[in-house]
């Protein structure tokens, strides 16, 4: 049976590039899913989205014909099902710090004999019109994200990325500073030698590396270079406060130079 593309795209380590969605915004997530982005995740860890607000972004989504990703709040079987029930194409999954919660991830995503996922019937089953079809394909199709943000993540990061049903992994570089105890301190000596070991699986592991380029700013050539093949660039509430602020640059000199007129 075959994949969904970019299930076997990120198979492949072929690069993708999508981005993220933290306002619960459907006019701005059917602009941004009918761009060149390869999918879109909805933030459900660091967002106020809630669960209908989930579920309209996630048909936005699909019926714009991208790819829809959840990052769910927290690596627990109830949030992972009802974001897939809802129809999302996979799962984001935070603080994954070892197998067994990797595992954990990956037996929520589906159903036995393989995983524990509970059974209904909601939207990604059709409505109840094609749970058949559907159950064929989730097994294949399902794409599991673990994140990697904490230094016990790092000290595992080889064998959590060899459990079966994990696709790739997405590196959250704040979190994973924080656990130094040092939030945002990228030039620290600990965090620098952890993003290391990350870069150093980007190019010498089985599987797809991912990262979050948060600003527009920043240089996602040298994530490309450094190995990484999954990757976030910018998000809504990103794209929007960039424009805003170069814009009042703009106001500001404007009013500068009126104010020197007077």
């Amino acid at each position: 049976m075959s994949r969904s593309p970019l299930k076997q795209r990120i198979i492949d380590k072929e690069l993708t590039i999508g981005s993220w969605l933290s306002l619960a915004d459907t006019d701005v997530a059917e602009m941004m899913a009918e761009s060149s982005f390869d999918w879109l995740v909805i933030d459900r860890e660091h967002s106020s989205i809630g669960l209908r607000e989930m579920s309209r972004l996630i048909q936005i989504i699909d019926l714009a014909g991208s790819v829809p990703l959840v990052r769910v709040g927290v690596n627990d079987p109830l949030h992972i099902k009802q974001a897939l029930d809802s129809g999302a194409k996979g799962i984001v999954v935070p603080m994954v710090n070892s197998v067994d919660m990797a595992k954990a991830a990956v037996q929520a995503a589906h159903y036995p004999p393989k995983g524990t996922r509970g059974v209904g019937l909601y939207r990604a089953q059709g409505y109840a019109n094609s749970f058949d079809s559907y159950m064929k394909d989730v097994a294949n199709d399902i794409i599991v994200i673990v994140q990697i943000e904490h230094y016990s993540a790092v000290d595992n990061i080889r064998e959590i990325m060899n459990v079966d049903g994990v696709d790739a992994f997405l590196v959250g570089p704040y979190d994973l500073s924080g656990s130094y105890g040092k939030p945002g301190n990228f030039n620290d000596s600990e965090v620098v030698k952890a993003l290391n070991i990350v870069e150093h699986y980007c190019m010498n592991g089985d599987k797809s590396s991912g990262i979050h380029v948060v600003h527009t700013k920043d240089d996602i050539d040298k994530r490309i270079k450094q190995g990484f093949k999954f990757i976030a660039y910018g998000s809504d509430m990103i794209f929007l406060s960039e424009k805003i602020n170069n814009v009042m640059e703009k106001i500001s000199i404007y009013n500068q130079f009126s104010r020197k007129l007077t």
